[in-house]
């Protein structure tokens, strides 16, 4: 009887050994819209806007599907909230390279703030040709909204130095804004076609400038 005593039911020994289920998102509910995020923007820049579906997030991150969904409401969501943390970092590269320009004033401040522009694209493709991409995006979206404007700033700060005068990004005068936008599609349009590799013949006839050279040259010509 006393042996009987101190078995142990097989089934009760089955369960106590049998490892628990671990959660598939070990992630608290605010960190999760920041990883899904994150794993959208690695999604991006290795397979593409084409490959980054909210299904795809869902699989970077590790979570369920339906996670996405929840934080974002659709793949124009996902996009527009993606493109909102690209201006926000955008906008403070210009800013940075503007704060480290010398002199710290017009054109060293613009030229400064060219270079970090193609750099930024350089060294954040799928995000940059994201950011730019309107028919992709609800730049209705609060987040997106206030992310342009930041970068907005930025650039309407310089210019305003270099004229010498208070630049308002929502009111800015004709004069102000054709300058803004000779500057914005200058470093823009070589952004875009050195990311394309459109600039790749012409790099190649000049083997001792580097794009980064021919760029200051282009922003420094008269």
């Amino acid at each position: 009887m006393a042996n009987k005593a101190t078995k142990q039911h097989p089934s009760r020994g089955k369960a106590a050994s049998r490892p628990r289920k671990r959660s598939k998102a070990p992630y608290h509910h605010g960190d999760l819209h920041e990883a899904l995020l994150k794993a959208a923007e690695r999604v991006l820049e290795r397979d593409g806007l084409a490959g980054l579906t909210l299904r795809a997030a869902a699989r970077e991150a590790g979570v369920s599907h339906a996670a996405p969904a929840h934080h974002f409401g659709d793949v124009t969501g996902l996009l527009s909230e993606l493109a909102a943390v690209g201006f926000r970092r955008f906008a403070a590269s210009l800013r940075a390279a503007a704060a480290k320009a010398v002199p710290a004033q017009g054109d060293a401040r613009l030229l400064a703030i060219g270079m970090a522009y193609v750099a930024f694209a350089r060294e954040y493709p799928g995000l940059f040709m994201l950011m730019f991409r309107g028919d992709r995006l609800d730049i209705r979206r609060p987040a997106l909204e206030k992310a342009l404007q930041e970068s907005n700033m930025a650039l309407a700060s310089a210019i305003g130095e270099l004229r010498n005068e208070a630049v308002i990004p929502e009111r800015p005068t004709v004069a102000q804004a054709a300058q803004m936008v000779r500057s914005w599609s200058m470093v823009h349009g070589f952004a875009t076609l050195l990311l394309d590799r459109r600039l790749d013949g012409l790099l190649a006839l000049l083997p001792e400038t580097s794009a980064d050279d021919l760029l200051s040259a282009m922003l420094n010509a008269d």
